[in-house]
């Protein structure tokens, strides 16, 4: 069993290729409203997690701080959502907020714009040129948000095992190429990948945890887990803080071992 994560573009064939490759390996099929749904029931409004998931940087700028904490709590309900393999994820991102998380099948399917702007025309009722203009500002909003928050090309290949153009093949041709990977040893879930899930998962609720505390809401720190043991580090205002931050992390299940030694005062007390 594995995780599959599917990147696309608006209209490319990713919906329905989740859904052919849910039934086929028996795996379940998680889209973005369900991560969102998860996420949203902290008390966070779902219309701003999708916007920070969908926006380009004028609007993660304006929200600042609040970035930070929409993804983090996002990350924390994929994680979770995954972790136990059999799953496909078909939005936004999911093969960045699952980095770390080892033996994922990240793929990527593209498709001739034409074909887009055609299904967007029929299931949409656009017309030619506004599913053309939609699709533009959607690629060019994708590509902006991926290079603001991880620095990276969305469409750059070495970030994907697979690429799949279904410019010659359908949906069940690529249906088929990637569930026999997904089959393939380096893609089943070993005792040490899902070890590696664990502590993704375990690192990203603590994260999760110390943005939804009113008394370490406003810090941005780097969390690693291993085996329960966890590792805080990053700068706080005041190194009174600590005592907050460890309060916080110790009542997180999971977390046998922490370590704050990393953490640094960015004043003095």
């Amino acid at each position: 069993m594995s995780v599959i994560t599917i990147s696309r573009g608006t209209f490319s064939g990713g919906k329905l290729l989740a859904e052919c490759l849910a039934h086929r390996l028996g795996y379940r099929c998680v889209d973005r409203d369900v991560i969102v749904e998860r996420a949203a029931a902290h008390g966070v409004s779902q219309d701003l997690l999708r916007d920070a998931l969908q926006k380009p940087p004028t609007f993660l700028e304006r929200f600042g701080h609040k970035r930070y904490i929409y993804l983090t709590l996002i990350q924390a309900a994929l994680t979770e959502e995954v972790k136990d393999g059999k799953a496909i994820y078909h939005g936004n991102a999911g093969h960045l907020l699952l980095r770390g998380g080892a033996n994922v099948l990240r793929t990527r399917i593209i498709a001739p714009i034409e074909f887009r702007i055609r299904t967007m025309m029929e299931r949409l009722k656009y017309s030619r040129e506004e599913a053309a203009a939609f699709l533009q500002k959607g690629d060019e909003d994708r590509q902006k948000w991926t290079q603001f928050l991880y620095g990276v090309n969305w469409g750059d290949p070495s970030l994907y095992d697979v690429v799949i153009n279904l410019e010659q093949m359908g949906i069940d041709e690529a249906c088929g190429i990637i569930s026999g990977m997904a089959k393939q040893p380096c893609f089943q879930f070993t005792a040490e990948s899902r070890r590696s899930m664990k502590d993704l998962a375990l690192a990203s609720r603590v994260k999760a945890d110390l943005v939804l505390d009113p008394k370490t809401s406003e810090l941005e720190l780097d969390v690693q887990a291993s085996d329960g043991e966890v590792t805080i580090s990053g700068k706080v205002p005041l190194l009174s803080e600590v005592d907050e931050i460890e309060r916080v992390v110790r009542s997180t299940p999971g977390v046998a071992v922490l370590h704050l030694d990393e953490l640094v005062s960015s004043t003095r007390d």
